[in-house]
């Protein structure tokens, strides 16, 4: 079907969303705006949907989602028999609708669909999944996204995110659905929870998934009368009320929330970007710090999966990057639990293979055996099913990764931001008694194992000509390994699309036992490292790197000098 008579379909056909009805009305005969919102269909991957929200077969709205699931539903019934999903949603414009949408689906479809009250963190869904024992999940989020954009993420009944094949499997269910021919089944939503197959999930669950975060606690009674005092943000998300539930629980008295983005609020008018990582999305929460001085400032991301903080310093407030919160996490998880006695006797942690070297570091100290993943939580979440598949669940202490995501405990299989706002806390008010700033601790890590500099950089290539340059490029590189950059020596250089670790001194090669990826890592004399990989959704190169000094300002030199290294190497200078 061509993209005029796709567009005439829909304006023909489509109801049940003025917005939608509108917005169809409103671009007739614009050919260019026909063209962006019909020229190809949003694509189904292990992340699920993601798109602009509005009217066609590239945006989010209502028929985007019914046909997504009923895919998926078609999915579901070949594989299981009585399947069952749970569904949640955030603070995103009409995540709540196409929340509905989809329960509505699934129950026209026999398929029983468990569905949350109000909007709810993603890791709420993941541990729904395997606390109601349902076939797959379905979180309606687009994430730290602008405010136009929605998604709807799907999980695996081990509450992991999907995995390649059954996402695979679900997309070619999808393409089988036309939009209008009855292919979609739907009922009324009171019809659906008349009749049993819509079931509003439980409060207690969520006060049974809080239990599972408390459990986490690595030294549960140093927060009360601590004095710690926190300023959190949870950036109009679905963050609010479970991580204040759960710092009160811990003892966490004196918290002040940032008002102008406290309550639900898609359009996101404070931070048009609503990502912990950016400076611009703390603003607010920065300005209220200088006011009330707190501790730390604490700020999760509309779905609550991601934490940033900025810790107090002399002079305003810190902010600290993604790996430096998590090396502070696994070096304050496992010290703690070591002196408790609560570390298991062989403790495993995972990390990402982009995500700071220090980690090797700190778990070599406490004996942690470390795992390296591909980038992307779902990968973490695979290690602890492969723990649990030996009955060694147990053994897993913390994985994450350098984008803000951190997990302690097996309860679920995704990023929290409600345990690691927990533990963070927590470990604010922990060295607070002895003393001690965040911003120190950090230091003495640094003092202790080196100054560890991360940097990420990305190259732009536009159009066919540049996709076909990054291919020469990684093709380039993946055909002669550079053998020193920066005047380091490489050590080692492991091809993930080829799954080996060739070590260049000896010519020795390792498997690398991963899926598959269009990754190349280099690890350095000294400690540093340098990754290499095309973005799999932008036509960019992206390069990691990292960088060991004796001081800080030696790290970052030589971490200027490997960017420009790399760049030479890659012939992009």
């Amino acid at each position: 079907m061509d993209i005029k008579a796709a567009y005439e379909l829909w304006l023909n056909h489509a109801g049940g969303d003025e917005d939608l009805i509108n917005e169809l009305n409103s671009i007739n005969g614009n050919d260019n705006e026909i063209f962006e919102r019909f020229y190809t269909d949003l694509k189904f991957g292990t992340a699920g949907l993601r798109g602009i929200i509005g009217a066609g077969t590239n945006r989010m709205n209502i028929y985007t989602v019914r046909r997504a699931t009923q895919g998926l539903a078609n999915f579901l019934n070949k594989k299981s028999d009585n399947p069952s999903v749970a569904i949640s949603y955030d603070s995103r414009i009409k995540a709540d609708l196409f929340a509905q949408e989809a329960a509505r689906v699934l129950a026209a479809n026999g398929i029983k669909a468990y569905i949350s009250t109000e909007l709810q963190p993603t890791p709420v869904v993941s541990f729904a999944v395997r606390e109601l024992k349902t076939d797959a999940g379905i979180m309606v989020t687009a994430s730290h996204n602008p405010a136009k954009y929605n998604g709807y993420k799907c999980y695996g009944s081990d509450g992991c995110q999907m995995t390649d094949v059954n996402a695979n499997a679900v997309f070619e269910e999808i393409q089988k659905v036309d939009y209008f021919n009855g292919d979609i089944k739907l009922i009324d939503f009171e019809e659906g929870i008349k009749n049993g197959l819509i079931e509003w999930i439980s409060d207690s669950l969520y006060e049974t998934y809080l239990d599972n975060v408390q459990a986490q606690s690595v030294n549960p009674s140093v927060c009360s009368g601590s004095g710690l005092k926190v300023v959190y943000t949870p950036l109009n998300g679905a963050g609010n009320k479970l991580v204040r539930k759960v710092l009160a629980r811990i003892g966490v008295e004196n918290i002040v929330v940032v008002p102008e983005q406290e309550l639900p609020d898609g359009n996101f008018t404070t931070c048009p970007y609503p990502n912990p990582e950016i400076k611009e999305a703390l603003r607010l929460g920065l300005e209220l710090s200088e006011k009330e001085q707190p501790d730390l400032l604490l700020a999760t991301d509309p779905d609550s999966d991601r934490v940033g903080i900025a810790v107090k310093v002399e002079g305003g407030y810190r902010l600290m990057s993604g790996n430096e919160t998590g090396i502070m996490l696994i070096n304050y998880i496992l010290s703690g639990r070591k002196q408790n006695g609560t570390l298991p006797e062989k403790p495993v942690a995972v990390k990402t293979i982009v995500t700071s070297k220090l980690v090797e570091r700190v778990c070599e100290k406490y004996g942690c055996e470390l795992k390296n993943v591909l980038t992307g939580f779902k990968y973490i979440g695979e290690q602890i099913l492969l723990l649990e598949q030996k009955n060694e669940q147990n053994r897993y202490v913390f994985g994450f990764e350098e984008s803000y995501g951190y997990l302690a405990g097996t309860y679920v299989r995704d990023k929290d931001a409600v345990v690691a706002s927990m533990l963070i806390c927590e470990m604010a008010a922990y060295y607070r008694t002895q003393g001690k700033t965040l911003d120190e601790v950090m230091n003495e890590l640094y003092q202790e194992f080196g100054y560890y500099i991360n940097r990420t950089e990305a190259f732009e290539f536009e159009g066919s000509a540049g996709m076909q340059k990054m291919a020469d490029i990684m093709s380039a590189l993946r055909n002669s390994h550079p053998t020193e950059i920066a005047g380091f020596k490489v050590t080692t250089a492991s091809d993930y699309l080829n799954s080996y670790t060739k070590y260049l001194a000896t010519g020795k090669e390792e498997v690398i036992d991963l899926p598959k990826s269009n990754v190349l890592a280099y690890s350095l004399e000294g400690g540093g490292a340098a990754i290499v990989r095309p973005s799999g959704t932008e036509p960019k190169i992206k390069v990691y790197i990292t960088a060991v000094g004796k001081s800080e300002q030696d790290a970052l030199v030589i971490a200027d000098n490997m960017v420009k290294s790399v760049v030479n190497t890659l012939g992009l200078s």
